[in-house]
């Protein structure tokens, strides 16, 4: 599948800031060694669909390997490999460490590559995947690079690059939306999704790999802003094509788990990776809204014993003051859902580590190579609200305003992401 001859950015649309123009098709003779990288758990029915779509990709042989990490697989995936697919290079931990340190593991291996590839495992790719892929860092275009995700039955996008809102949650362009030509135009995009993205490895080493504390999620989003801070850049490649499961291994682990590094993650970026003054701008608001979100999660709807407006009269000393004090003793801790509970772990992950946050904060400003404001427009969605719910939408609208994040922030260039 290739772009739609033509195809042109229309005014309003993110590819008329941020659209390029590659260049010409790479000459076999210059295709690179690269390492694809493969996280697998438990992801056993997947891997055939998987390797079989790399075995027949339209690249040199003998200039690519596969190396499949598995995470402490427990339904036959390491011996489906080692029965089928002896061309694919195993590594097995015997415990789930998580995306980005099994992925920084991958890296490792794949020493003799010129470029890295990392790929989802409930993928299947187009023959022309890996060198359009690769190519735009070849030409020395960007360093690194991610492809068009379509869903698995090729009807809808799944990601055609990224972007995020001013919080740091991120936004995968085009996601379940249909086919359109503004998906085929190549551009600047905030961070390569993980499933399918390339990097050159100098680059991924120089600037620290994914960082491992994140364990899983939005470690890619991460990885791209911190990129763009450094002064390097990322691209959109939209010829490189790839069908993705979405979800199929996140959608099988605890969601109260899985929530914690949702709601964390995303701050750690924003505090790693905006400048001093916009950081100072926006932790109020990230905050705030956190706040918020606990609440419209944690399920408390009493709240009148809390409120000494509504006390009865103050009660004389004795045994019915006694006895009031020890029911509340008794009812002393409240109930709360595992949602709340799981955003306020995520937060108190920060606030609970602050001078650690702080060092891996200075760690990055120190080697600061672009302005925020030349990033921003990366953003696409500054503005995007996650939450349904009104009074929150009000609180993110005013924080805005107050915070004057207009000034800060370009207008939101796509129309709002589907929940």
């Amino acid at each position: 599948m290739s772009p739609q001859s033509g195809s042109k950015p229309g005014p309003g649309t993110p590819e008329a800031a941020l659209g390029v123009v590659p260049g010409p098709p790479v000459a076999e003779n210059r295709l690179p060694r690269a390492g694809i990288v493969v996280l697998n758990l438990d992801g056993k029915h997947h891997l055939r669909e998987l390797f079989e779509s790399l075995a027949a990709v339209d690249y040199p042989k003998d200039r690519f390997e596969v190396i499949l990490v598995d995470n402490g697989s427990t339904d036959g995936s390491v011996e489906e490999v080692r029965a089928h697919f002896g061309w694919v290079r195993l590594l097995q931990n015997d415990r789930n460490l998580g995306f980005s340190v099994a992925c920084n593991q991958g890296a490792r291996e794949a020493k003799d590559c010129e470029v890295l590839v990392f790929l989802n495992n409930d993928m299947r790719v187009d023959r022309a995947w890996l060198r359009e892929l690769v190519s735009p860092i070849v030409r020395g275009e960007c360093q690194a690079t991610t492809g068009k995700m379509l869903s698995w039955d090729g009807k809808r996008m799944n990601s055609a690059g990224g972007g995020m809102n001013f919080v740091g949650i991120g936004i995968q362009y085009g996601y379940d939306e249909e086919l359109d030509p503004r998906y085929d135009v190549a551009r600047k995009t905030l961070f390569p999704c993980g499933g399918s993205m390339a990097i050159d490895p100098r680059i991924f080493r120089e600037i620290g790999g994914f960082d491992e504390e994140y364990f899983a999620y939005y470690e890619d989003v991460d990885l791209g802003w911190r990129m763009w801070v450094l002064g390097h850049e990322c691209r959109y490649a939209p010829a490189s094509v790839c069908w993705h499961h979405h979800s199929s291994t996140s959608s099988r682990l605890p969601r109260a788990r899985v929530r914690v590094l949702q709601a964390r993650n995303p701050v750690l970026s924003c505090v790693k990776n905006y400048d001093d003054r916009n950081l100072a701008r926006v932790l109020g608001p990230i905050f705030g809204l956190a706040l918020r979100r606990i609440w419209l999660n944690s399920g408390m709807e009493n709240v009148e014993p809390f409120r000494i407006e509504k006390a009865p009269r103050a009660l004389a000393p004795g045994a019915g003051m006694l006895a009031e004090l020890a029911r509340w003793k008794e009812h002393e801790r409240v109930r709360l859902k595992r949602s709340a509970a799981a955003d306020l772990i995520g937060i108190n992950d920060l606030l609970g580590n602050w001078d650690h946050w702080m060092e891996k904060r200075a760690q990055v400003q120190s080697k600061r190579r672009r302005k925020d404001e030349e990033i921003f427009s990366l953003f696409l969605k500054p503005r995007w609200c996650i939450e349904t719910d009104g009074t929150y939408r009000t609180l993110s609208e005013w924080l805005f305003e107050i915070e004057r994040l207009d000034e800060v922030f370009p207008p939101d260039s796509i129309p709002e992401p589907r929940k």
